[in-house]
């Protein structure tokens, strides 16, 4: 079973600097996946989370560390 993490991110400037960091700290094989993800009813492009999209195949990954990641630029790990 291959395990996705979801960072939101509040831009897309945080997100790319999550994704490196995060192949940087976990020697990640690939630089995770950005994503936009446009609030709901929203068409402003500045109200757009960034989400980062981690894969870990091996479960490998402590989703606390992530989560401390993610909140050194203001963001969060989604929930499972």
């Amino acid at each position: 079973m291959n395990l996705r993490h979801v960072l939101v991110l509040p831009d897309r400037d945080a997100a790319e600097e999550v994704a490196q960091e995060a192949v940087d700290r976990f020697g990640l094989p690939e630089e995770p996946q950005l994503v936009r993800d446009a609030l709901a009813g929203e068409d402003d492009a500045e109200d757009a989370q960034w989400l980062v999209v981690v894969e870990d195949p091996q479960q490998r990954l402590d989703t606390a560390v992530l989560d401390e990641l993610a909140a050194e630029y203001e963001g969060w790990l989604e929930a499972p």
